[in-house]
């Protein structure tokens, strides 16, 4: 079930107590006169945004038009995916070695609509880029890996559907204090340039579902394809302060672990503001079993488990 924080049932409440003055009002004024008086016919119409996708006549007051710096993403980055740029940390255990903080630091900009305003549809041009670094958490917080990413999307979004088209980049590098520390290992110069292609699919509201194919035209360490696909659940409306629970897994499947990759889980509590087109706070647990999210160490399976905290834009 989605959350909707009562708003559907205050607006009936409201319809309904007005509907109660406006005929009591009007039974009194025929009283006089002898005149039996029928009730206004009352008519509930949603606020717009209250769930995506959803039609109603207000629409009509937000027609589609060209936009610098949209509000919201028609396509909005996977809460549970290890590669794409976004802001979060995450302690994990990992088996072999760890405690790690592992961390993401990044941003993503709506640069241009044409849609409507108020709510997350059309087409439009996103940017993204960060740094993903791990640092040893018992040796000084030493940066120990960072994969830098950039990415331009093309998106489009019509009710349910949700569409993306564009390119990334993603270069790996090691920590000077891991290089300090293993002398003996040899620098894997991972980098890759690629045509990415998703679908995400709500079937309901606050549920997502998504697939998307990468190809590398130009690649290093990393072979041509990568796959992958998962589930987002959440909420999308404002929470409040008492929040609400939220549930993601992604696989991603990559060709140069002969399309064996990782499997990422987190599961725990989110808040969203006001605005349902803000961006989402969340923080739960975090599983992850596969091949390093740090593409130095790709071939290293890695098995963890910790705490996360995200923001997702």
């Amino acid at each position: 079930m989605c959350p909707n924080h009562n708003r559907p049932l205050g607006l009936i409440y409201l319809a309904v107590v007005s509907w109660t003055v406006q005929a009591a009002t009007a039974s009194a004024a025929d009283a006089g006169a002898g005149l039996a008086s029928a009730p206004p016919e009352v008519s509930f119409v949603a606020p717009r945004g209250l769930e995506m996708a959803q039609t109603s006549s207000a629409d009509a007051i937000a027609p589609w038009s060209w936009q610098i710096r949209p509000r919201g993403f028609v396509y909005d980055t996977y809460w549970a995916g290890a590669a794409e740029p976004r802001l979060g940390t995450q302690l994990v255990d990992e088996s072999d070695g760890g405690p790690f903080l592992d961390s993401q630091v990044g941003g993503r900009v709506g640069m241009l609509r044409y849609g409507p305003a108020d709510r997350p549809e059309g087409f439009q041009v996103d940017v993204l880029g960060g740094a993903k670094l791990r640092q040893d958490w018992d040796g000084n917080l030493d940066v120990l890996a960072t994969d830098y990413r950039y990415d331009i999307l093309g998106t489009y979004g019509a009710g349910p559907h949700r569409w993306k088209f564009g390119f990334y980049h993603i270069s790996s590098h090691v920590g000077d204090e891991f290089l300090l520390r293993n002398r003996q290992f040899q620098r894997l110069n991972y980098s890759r340039d690629t045509l990415v292609a998703g679908y995400s699919y709500y079937p309901l509201p606050c549920v997502r579902l998504y697939a998307e194919m990468g190809w590398a035209f130009d690649h290093d360490v990393s072979q041509p394809w990568h796959f992958q696909f998962g589930i987002d659940c959440g909420p999308r409306q404002p929470t409040g302060l008492h929040g609400a629970p939220f549930f993601a897994a992604n696989v991603h499947l990559r060709e140069e672990l002969d399309f064996g990759g990782n499997l990422a889980v987190q599961a725990g509590w989110a808040w969203r503001g006001d605005d349902p087109l803000d961006g989402l706070l969340r923080t739960g647990l975090y599983f992850y079993e596969g091949g390093s999210p740090h593409f130095s160490f790709y071939a290293e399976h890695e098995r963890q488990l910790g705490w996360g905290l995200w923001y997702d834009y």
